[in-house]
């Protein structure tokens, strides 16, 4: 990239993510600057990945390549060398990509294969063509097929004992729709056309099971993983069994959305409108929900930016492909008001710690990072804010793979 295209993605930047007037310009971008930060407090070691920072602290929780969210911190830093050309990214993005590896040798340990590898390998290579990571995103989708169980029709998300999941029976959860982007990759890049049938088979088998009348989404299903019965529906990370947890609803929209593109299915076209319509239709006023839209306390509930964050980038390419123009651009412009929001100094990481957005909630039945800054916010922030910077500019969003 030229310095001036270079610097001009700076001010872009900066006034989209600052709120700036045209009048006010840095030298740096802000997602660049925190990341630096985040850069400058790695440890050396096995578990340098940042995960989470969470309230009242400025210290990052770090994690190795094992965890579920190890994808997404090199993924974010594949996105800064997407936006600015910068090598240092590059070599930032290679250097955390290259720990997560093993994944693609080692036995499936759930179905976050997806959020791992291909959030890192593979935006590795689309921006690089390197067939190293090819043959690393092949092996790996085969790793994920292993966890299929052709009597449900879906991958096994926790093929491990989990409170209230029946074990050792069958169950799948709504994260698990993001992880069939990898398996549709696979199946039109050298893999099996099984690959593409899986990840249809278990699309559909979730849209039948996964979701109330109203469309609104369970966390999970258990199946008899023998007749592929449903045996319950229930929610592991949202408040109750019949609430609307925000981040599995911004799950669903993101990933049926991802089904259409890839799929062509109108099925998948006509079901994700309404999954994401019931989600816009009862949010608050400024567009970030509360962890779920059913907790008990709110207004004083935490909310969940990168549910937020998730929906926007979905939404963006959701517009692109519905066929009402008005509903096409009510979808843009509802998640341009997202980020907007998330933009703003109410969301801003900024002085408080090194993370792109504050005010996330991981699980917080659980207790753990609530009212937090966490990294998969980040990532679907920056892809968020890429993808709005290209259609403002009259380009497509990726075609299908």
């Amino acid at each position: 990239m030229s310095n001036n295209r270079y610097f001009n993605f700076l001010a872009w930047a900066v006034i989209i993510l600052e709120g700036c007037s045209a009048g006010k310009t840095a030298s740096t971008t802000y997602l660049e600057k925190q990341a630096l930060k985040t850069m400058q407090v790695i440890p050396a070691g096995v578990a340098d990945l940042p995960r989470n920072v969470n309230k009242g602290t400025d210290k990052w929780r770090f994690v190795d390549f094992r965890d579920w969210t190890s994808g997404f911190w090199p993924g974010t830093l594949w996105y800064l060398f997407e936006a600015t050309g910068n090598p240092q990214w590059k070599a930032a993005a290679e250097r955390f990509t290259s720990q997560l590896a093993p994944l693609s040798r080692m036995k499936a340990i759930d179905h976050d294969l997806g959020f791992q590898v291909f959030n890192s390998y593979g935006n590795g290579y689309r921006l690089t063509g390197d067939p190293e990571y090819k043959a690393t995103i092949l092996r790996t989708a085969d790793t994920l097929a292993t966890l299929f169980n052709p009597a449900v029709g879906t991958i096994l998300s926790w093929p491990r004992p989990v409170p209230n999941m029946e074990w050792p029976q069958h169950n799948t959860i709504m994260d698990n729709m993001i992880n069939l982007e990898l398996l549709f990759w696979a199946s039109k890049n050298g893999g099996s056309k099984r690959l593409y049938d899986i990840a249809v088979s278990h699309a559909e088998t979730t849209m039948k099971n996964h979701f109330r009348p109203d469309y609104t989404s369970y966390h999970v299903v258990v199946y008899d993983r023998n007749s592929g019965k449903k045996i319950k529906a229930v929610t592991h990370q949202g408040y109750a069994d019949d609430s609307m947890w925000a981040r599995g609803q911004s799950w669903a929209i993101y990933g049926f959305t991802m089904c259409y593109r890839e799929t062509r299915k109108p099925e998948f076209l006509d079901f994700v409108q309404k999954v994401a319509d019931v989600y816009l239709d009862r949010l608050p006023a400024d567009l970030v929900p509360y962890w779920d839209f059913n907790a008990p306390g709110i207004p004083n509930e935490p909310r969940d930016a990168s549910a937020a964050a998730i929906t926007a980038s979905a939404l963006l390419e959701l517009s692109t492909y519905v066929t009402d123009p008005a509903k096409a651009k009510n979808y843009r412009k509802k998640a341009t008001r997202m980020l907007a929001e998330l933009s703003s100094s109410r969301y801003l990481s900024n002085g408080e710690n090194s993370a792109f957005l504050l005010h996330s909630t991981g699980h917080k039945p659980n207790g753990t990072e609530i009212d937090a800054s966490i990294n998969y916010a980040d990532y679907y922030f920056i892809e968020a804010l890429l993808r709005l910077k290209k259609l403002d500019a009259g380009k497509p969003l990726p075609a299908p793979l």
